[in-house]
């Protein structure tokens, strides 16, 4: 563990506070929202919450390179070692719809790997940090994944019309199944050991996934694509073609189920 990556995991708790605090209070007026394209909506909370977040991570480091869900990107990035990757509003359509499952996600890599994370829920005051070697907290208390090992009676997050889907060549077993607006929460209840697992086969990009990966292993658990290929960051293609993570034991159960699974290559979503 760095001192540098300590600092860097504070000043990411710090912008997402401010930008936390931002978000919620536009619950309380009107504000402006349409379709980006794809489906995928965005509010005015999203792009003040980016603006705000970038002055004062950049301004804190200026040196280190930028990419965001919500800045059209900029292959500079790939030129600097560390790189702050951001997700100013992780979960759009569950904020519109009023719901408390959107989350501010913030992380840093450095050669090709998180090493600092921050992923914020601001309606519970849920504060997920973890550190390259440091470990996972929520609130300040460490957290480790679940020792499920089975699948059967599991906490699985992930898409009921996946799971239930006919196209399985065997049937998925009764699970506990739930399915957060945002990809970043997700992986961030895995770590803290509140959710068992959580598989998408559908393509995220880095936003999406970097703070959560960094929660989940420094928590002890496992995390990858569909078939078990390595996330690495900050690459020219920021797209990843799904996300998986659990304990350990059931990270092999998930694995053995959809590694075979051959899929698109498609835009994040």
């Amino acid at each position: 563990m760095l001192d540098a990556d300590k600092q860097d995991a504070k000043l990411l708790e710090e912008a997402a506070r401010a930008a936390g605090a931002l978000i919620l209070a536009h619950r309380g007026r009107p504000y402006r929202k349409w379709d980006k394209g794809g489906g995928a909506p965005v509010t005015e909370a999203d792009l003040e919450a980016d603006a705000l977040l970038r002055q004062q991570l950049m301004g804190a480091r200026p040196s280190y390179g930028w990419i965001s869900e919500e800045c059209a990107d900029d292959s500079s990035r790939l030129a600097e070692a560390p790189v702050f990757i951001v997700d100013p509003l992780d979960g759009t359509a569950g904020f519109i719809r009023g719901k408390n499952d959107f989350t501010v996600s913030l992380a840093v890599a450095r050669g090709g790997a998180p090493s600092a994370a921050c992923i914020f829920n601001p309606t519970l005051d849920e504060m997920f940090i973890a550190v390259r070697g440091g470990g996972a907290t929520l609130n300040g208390a460490a957290i480790s994944v679940s020792a499920q090992a089975t699948l059967s009676g599991c906490r699985m997050l992930g898409s009921r019309t996946m799971f239930e889907h006919p196209a399985w060549p065997e049937r998925w077993p009764e699970m506990m199944l739930s399915n957060p607006s945002s990809i970043a929460y997700r992986m961030a209840l895995v770590a803290a050991g509140r959710s068992d697992a959580m598989l998408a086969l559908s393509s995220k990009n880095d936003w999406d996934i970097a703070a959560g990966h960094l929660l989940v292993t420094e928590a002890g658990g496992r995390a990858s694509t569909h078939d078990g290929g390595e996330l690495r960051y900050n690459l020219t293609d920021s797209v990843k073609p799904s996300i998986m993570c659990a304990g350990r034991r059931l990270y092999d159960l998930i694995h053995a189920r959809v590694a075979s699974i051959k899929l698109p290559r498609a835009g994040s979503q």
